[in-house]
């Protein structure tokens, strides 16, 4: 028999030896050089189609995504009607106001400045349901959005969400005064010019997947499609979402399962391991090479839905980032801000005591006047 102290000594001892025990695992990741080609994109064909050309890059590599300028893309049908599709941006290819024949078989044709092609499947058209409606629950300090749909065809069956968030908020200051190069002095800032009240936009960097195959009915009940803590900027004044609804095929809603298990479930001896990409896309030229990507084609059905603070619980107080002002005296303005760009005026100072005599000015960091430099000060069109 153990005495109590005895045994007490021995449960610290395991403890010790299993805390020791531990220690940081970095598993070692293959690297080469590689440079495939990343397609991402959809054809949509009522609408405005989009592809973003990129090129893969190692685990270590820190820098910027490598963009795919310079090359040719063309939507074919199958019974031979081409469409190209013109570069907007850097590895950004877009087609406008398309209209094709949903019934129609289509694939993407992509050559390169280095005159390599490659070519997806021809795949058919996926005609998605319109959204039912987009529901939200303020519960467990989560604001949380579901999306539910139906297909009274039961075509549809695998189902891809996106969404994008808009909300209002305001600078930390706001600033009626702005320095004028011209006059080199400080004067009245236009309502046109004010840098108070703004919009944002974020689109969603999650993958949003259901499918109702095991399902009776081709139904989709309350989707969990995104969430915000009660502390966001987000839920200040007005939090808008808007959420496009795309169908798919089997193989499409495969490859996107992998993608997502790829980049979103690893990390955790839990997690399911990576697995290999295999897409629709391939290299004529070079038959071995990798290609990474999925070419479809579905038509999309968008929902907005908006959230005022009012709706939201009394006791969700949305956090502020800390900003302090700093003074300039009024001899100091030309120079100050001739040599930094760094700090907006805020409000003017006047001498304590006696008539109202002007010494200088109240000054801060531009990041807590300019609420540009987040979002614009445009006020969206669809904006209630």
């Amino acid at each position: 028999m153990y005495s109590p102290n005895c045994l007490k000594y021995i449960c610290w001892l395991w403890l010790l030896l299993l805390v020791s025990c531990v220690e940081p695992f970095e598993p070692k990741v293959l690297e080469g050089a590689n440079n495939y080609l990343v397609v991402d994109g959809f054809i949509n064909p009522s609408g405005t189609t989009t592809f973003r050309l990129s090129r893969t890059q190692n685990l270590s590599d820190e820098s910027a995504p490598i963009l795919e300028t310079g090359a040719s893309l063309v939507i074919e049908e199958q019974q031979g009607l081409q469409l190209q599709l013109t570069e907007i941006e850097a590895g950004t290819y877009t087609l406008n106001s398309l209209d094709l024949n949903l019934a129609g078989m289509y694939r993407l044709l992509v050559r390169t400045t280095d005159r390599k092609e490659y070519a997806s499947d021809y795949v058919p058209v996926k005609q998605t349901p319109p959204i039912d409606e987009i529901t939200w629950t303020a519960e467990d300090n989560t604001l949380q959005f579901y999306v539910s749909t139906h297909d009274p065809a039961q075509n549809a069956r695998y189902y891809r969400w996106e969404y994008e968030g808009t909300w209002e908020y305001t600078a930390a200051f706001n600033s009626s005064l702005k320095y004028d190069a011209g006059s080199r002095q400080i004067v009245l800032r236009p309502e046109s010019e004010s840098l108070y009240r703004c919009w944002r936009t974020d689109a969603s960097h999650e993958i949003k997947l259901a499918t109702s195959v095991r399902l009776s009915e081709d139904v989709i009940h309350q989707f969990p499609v995104m969430a915000l803590p009660p502390r966001s900027e987000e839920l200040r004044f007005k939090y808008s979402l808007l959420v496009k609804q795309y169908s798919l095929t089997k193989e499409a809603y495969q490859y996107w399962e992998a993608l997502k298990k790829n980049t979103e479930s690893i990390g955790t001896l839990f997690d399911p391991l990576p697995t290999q990409l295999t897409g629709n896309i391939h290299c004529l030229t070079a038959p071995d090479e990798p290609v990474i990507g999925y070419v479809g084609a579905s038509t999309v059905q968008e929902k907005r839905i908006f959230v005022s603070r009012e709706q939201l619980p009394q006791g969700w107080l949305v956090t502020y980032p800390t900003c302090i002002m700093d003074t300039i005296k009024v001899e100091e303005v030309p120079a100050y801000f001739e040599k930094s760009h760094s700090y907006l005026p805020v409000g003017a100072l006047y001498a304590p005591v006696g008539p109202p005599v002007l010494i200088g000015y109240l000054i801060a960091q531009n990041k807590c006047v300019d609420c540009r430099l987040r979002g614009t000060n445009v006020k969206p069109a669809f904006w209630q």
